[in-house]
């Protein structure tokens, strides 16, 4: 994974914290709405956090993409 200041471990553990799992819960192939219980409300806040944490903007098309770690990874690659 590229060097831009983004890690991965960092990624699942705030994804962890925001959605009230066990950060060992949020594996690569886990999806946070049907596999973890996010709903609307809890993905808006997932993207409140990565914002707030990377400094970036994400779009309503972004929060669509947000569906599982690897997913948010490269949505968060592509603004830093």
């Amino acid at each position: 994974m590229a060097d831009n200041g983004l890690d991965a471990d960092e990624l699942r553990q705030i994804i962890a914290e925001v959605l009230d799992v066990d950060v060992t819960e949020v594996t690569d192939d886990a999806r946070f709405v049907e596999d973890l219980g996010g709903d609307s409300l809890l993905a808006l806040e997932i993207v409140v956090a990565l914002e707030q944490r990377y400094l970036v903007r994400l779009t309503e098309a972004d929060l669509r993409e947000l569906t599982s770690i690897p997913k948010a990874y490269a949505v968060l690659a592509a603004k830093l």
